[in-house]
């Protein structure tokens, strides 16, 4: 890590249920104040030394209290560490100061964000401020998106390597997955529909898949919102949940990769649902409206959980490429937290450089794609 006093990696957000996953395992893979020193924070510091307690982490773990209500002591969370991670969502309400004073002081950030109208927003807002003090702004380091963000990053690598140039359609296809939206993904989604209904001329931004890539617009994309047959694939694909997010966070990462991937990508996201025709929509990733931040699933249920997607791409020479991304955890949660654990400790470890705002790919690309697959349980493997 660094001789700097600052911690490498602050845990914002470590009491809700989450944060919790992600203190557990920075523990048992990471240790306490060994050679990562990472800590913990929160609103209130009773809880945080019971979560800590409770998960046998050792005292040496620094407690540190904010309230995003409270931009002081935000500005004081964190200049006390080189990465701050936060769960703290919905972000919309709870994630605008923690940016703005990581853009201003300088400190890399990561989040599990799905909100593409407040990532939009951020962009706008702080990027140049990102830049001028090099702080690494990096949304979406959860299951959303950072699966598609590597996958489509590694299908293009492998496909400029073998063919000179990238492949200029890419699906995304779910082949099989157990596991549910978190709390806090629903209470995401709430509030993005919220902001929705007030302003309803910013559907047309929720639904443009070039929302975050400023003045650039590529082709038309596949709108992946009916059920369609794949002869390819024997199998009928429909609309998949992550989508929305997803493909925004991919051709965001295009553009912030000067068009590695073309100017001409057409990209879309489904999930497979089998050779018959299905008479409804079904999947094994839903969204419970009654979920709560904080509320998740057992033990038990976190390590049935699993992912399987394949990453096609194609070009009109013909030319095929296939990357399948694995996970060995539920999505939204088991495997969600090992990710952005990995993400923080892999960019304290990447020198400083050029600031901005920034997604998985563009900025930690290869060196976080081997980090998960050695310490969290995600393969990335070409077929």
């Amino acid at each position: 890590m660094t001789d700097s006093p600052k911690l490498d990696v602050l845990v914002y957000g470590a009491t809700g249920f989450t944060g919790k996953l992600v203190c557990e395992f920075l523990h048992q893979t990471y240790g306490d104040n060994g050679e990562l020193r990472w800590g913990m924070a929160g609103r209130n510091e009773s809880k945080l030394a019971e979560v800590r307690d409770d998960l046998g982490i050792g005292e040496g773990v620094a407690l540190l209290v904010a309230d995003s209500e409270d931009k002081d002591s935000i500005d004081k969370l964190v200049q006390s560490t080189r990465v701050l991670l936060t769960t703290t969502g919905p972000y919309q309400q709870y994630g605008t100061t923690v940016v703005e004073s990581c853009a201003r002081l300088g400190t890399d950030y990561v989040d599990l964000n799905g909100e593409p109208l407040w990532m939009r927003d951020m962009i706008a807002a702080y990027d140049e401020a990102a830049q001028a003090s090099g702080a690494r702004i990096v949304f979406s380091c959860g299951f959303d998106s950072v699966p598609s963000d590597l996958g489509v990053h590694l299908l293009q690598k492998e496909a400029r390597e073998k063919f000179g140039a990238p492949l200029s359609r890419v699906r995304c296809r779910v082949k099989a997955m157990q596991g549910a939206a978190s709390g806090g993904t629903v209470a995401s989604f709430a509030a993005t529909m919220a902001a929705v209904k007030a302003e309803p001329e910013l559907f047309a931004q929720l639904a443009n898949p070039f929302a975050l890539t400023g003045e650039f617009a590529g082709p038309e994309q596949p709108a992946g919102n009916e059920t369609i047959f794949e002869e390819d694939l024997n199998s009928w694909s429909g609309p998949f949940i992550m989508a929305t997010i997803n493909t925004k966070n991919v051709h965001r990462s295009n553009q912030l990769l000067d068009h590695a991937y073309g100017t001409d990508l057409a990209y879309d996201e489904m999930i497979l649902l089998g050779p018959e025709k299905p008479e409804g929509r079904s999947a094994d990733f839903g969204m419970d409206m009654n979920l709560k931040p904080g509320d998740g699933p057992s033990k038990e249920e976190r390590e049935a959980g699993f992912y399987d997607i394949l990453y096609i791409g194609s070009n009109d020479a013909g030319e095929t490429l296939t990357v399948e991304v694995k996970g060995d955890r539920d999505p939204g949660y088991g495997s969600t937290s090992k990710m952005i654990a990995e993400a923080a400790i892999c960019l304290s470890e990447i020198p400083q450089g050029a600031g901005g705002c920034f997604t998985a790919a563009a900025v930690m690309g290869d060196s976080l794609r081997a980090r998960l697959a050695a310490n969290a349980g995600v393969t990335f493997e070409v077929l």
